[in-house]
């Protein structure tokens, strides 16, 4: 009987025809399917996290075999399990006695290490496929990059739209005559809207119980809660709730992208980036169809542009930044930050209102939208000059849709600034203001938002000139910054050392 070829399926490639498999015959491969511990706890992940992936992939599995595959599945639970994916290879490997392993490249550098190994420990020949479910190579992204001191993300973009054709006339021109409608998708939160559009939430069906069982037991200790879980777990699911979002949250999506309200976690996002992540949709099919909705007159140009700039714009964009900065970019840190990440971010339990509704959410549904993980979180931990390295590990443990390549250049680049300005042209910095305008958070919270020093003072206005005033060195010359620091030093001296005694005594405060 001829040796089959052994085809690793990885928890992110939950496509039926990822690249593994566009040559790959059903009856002469095995696919493999590894729930292993190390995945699950190399970073302390959401249990709700934990049990979407893994529920996702035994669906994926029983949709496999549907189509005809052999799957071998193996569970975290397993006695034998080995926890690692060398260890569960090698075990398939002597059941299976394969003449070839073919697998699609990994998300990320440790497993992608892993995976170049293989080779070598098996005595195998292994192929490693190029990830075609981005629209941008790696060769096509060093390439771009190669004559770029700064690589800023609008740029990329055009070339991706002009790549794809999406929102693009015949004489290669953007639609509405720009490229980008960002500056009309910044209206404040509407007052409470009775017809606020809500996402699908899937009861969990009989494996999906299993896995949350499982998860409840085995990963008691992680952050997150799973009282709430309502995600999709398979294609025909994912694909519901990307109906829900065409339908009846897109059209108003781009002029609310940026707002934020109180015990509304999902406001007019998609929800869909942790099925896009995975594998479960189809981005390039996605975006098709928000062009041909705005193609229809079903929704404006600033909502279809805002929504395809993010996939094929700032998704592309970042996993191309992952890979041509290398498996160090996770470690700058070029505003020497040092404070350690307060006990709140695993718990909410802080009395700044904005922090405890990004945060508590992010516990109770592994989600919060692009604003709150920028400007409330990320930018908390901007001013307060917390260790990157510690921001970025949180929100990779609690987000649904956090991998490494999309979390770290999100994380260390835009919201950080620790890559020194590779990713982004200016800190995201802000006081108490910004978060005024485009939320109704400072009307619920204890702290006064319109004060800078005193007991009732909003702590982000003190952290914000404190950051300011910390950083002059290496930020003075950002030509974006020069209003924000004529300004702090227009202020009396005597203003400035109690706007920093604020921000210092707030500081101790945490610990």
């Amino acid at each position: 009987m001829k040796r089959p070829i052994l085809i690793p399926i990885l928890g992110d490639q939950l496509t039926p025809d990822i690249s593994s498999l566009a040559e790959a015959d059903p009856g002469d491969s095995v696919l493999l399917m590894m729930e292993v511990a190390d995945e699950t706890t190399y970073v302390r992940h959401h249990k709700a996290k934990i049990a979407y992936i893994l529920s996702a992939m035994r669906h994926h599995a029983e949709r496999m075999r549907a189509l005809g595959w052999t799957v071998d599945y193996v569970r975290v639970d397993d006695p034998a399990n080995s926890g690692s994916f060398t260890g569960e290879t090698a075990r398939a490997i002597d059941r299976h006695q394969p003449r070839a392993i073919h697998v699609t490249e990994a998300g990320e550098w440790r497993v992608r290490a892993m995976l170049e190994e293989w080779e070598g420990r098996f005595a195998l020949p292994v192929t490693i496929h190029e990830d075609d479910r981005f629209l941008c190579f790696h060769a096509e992204f060093d390439s771009w990059a190669a004559a770029r001191k700064q690589l800023r993300m609008e740029f990329f973009y055009r070339d991706m739209r002009r790549k794809t054709g999406l929102l693009v006339d015949e004489e290669g021109q953007p639609e509405g005559g720009q490229w980008n409608f960002d500056a009309e998708n910044r209206k404040p939160p509407p007052q409470r809207d009775l017809l606020m559009p809500r996402p699908l939430a899937f009861k969990p069906d009989a494996i999906t119980r299993e896995v949350i069982a499982l998860v409840a037991e085995r990963f008691a200790n992680h952050i997150g809660s799973l009282d709430h879980f309502a995600f999709a777990v398979t294609h025909e699911d994912a694909q519901r709730q990307q109906a829900r979002f065409l339908d009846e949250a897109l059209p108003r999506f781009g002029d609310y992208q940026d707002a934020m309200l109180t015990g509304e976690p999902f406001l007019w996002h998609s929800i869909l980036s942790p099925y896009i992540n995975n594998g479960l949709l189809d981005p390039l099919a996605l975006v098709k169809e928000v062009e041909q909705r705005y193609q229809a007159g079903k929704v404006p140009l600033n909502a279809a542009e805002g929504f395809i700039r993010q996939i094929i714009g700032w998704r592309e964009y970042v996993r191309g930044v992952y890979w041509h900065e290398g498996p160090d970019y996770g470690s700058r840190n070029a505003l020497e930050a040092r404070r350690d990440l307060p006990g709140f971010y695993w718990t909410g339990d802080t009395d700044m209102h904005c922090m405890a509704q990004a945060i508590g959410q992010t516990i109770d549904h592994a989600y919060a939208h692009h604003i709150q993980r920028l400007m409330i979180t990320g930018n908390f931990a901007l001013l307060a000059g917390i260790e990157p390295i510690q921001v970025h590990v949180w929100y990779l443990e609690v987000y649904a849709d956090a991998y490494e390549w999309v979390e770290i250049p999100n994380t260390l680049g835009m919201a950080l600034f620790a890559d020194g300005g590779l990713l982004g042209s200016k800190p995201y910095a802000a006081g108490g203001a910004y978060i005024n305008r485009m939320s109704d958070y400072c009307r619920h919270c204890r702290y006064d938002v319109k004060q800078r020093v005193g007991q009732d003072a909003c702590p982000f206005n003190a952290l914000y000139w404190d950051f300011l005033a910390r950083n002059e060195r290496k930020l003075r010359q950002n030509p974006r910054l020069g209003m924000p620091y004529r300004n702090w030093e227009k202020m009396t001296e005597e203003d400035r050392a109690a706007i920093r005694d604020q921000a210092a005594r707030f500081l101790k405060s945490l610990g």
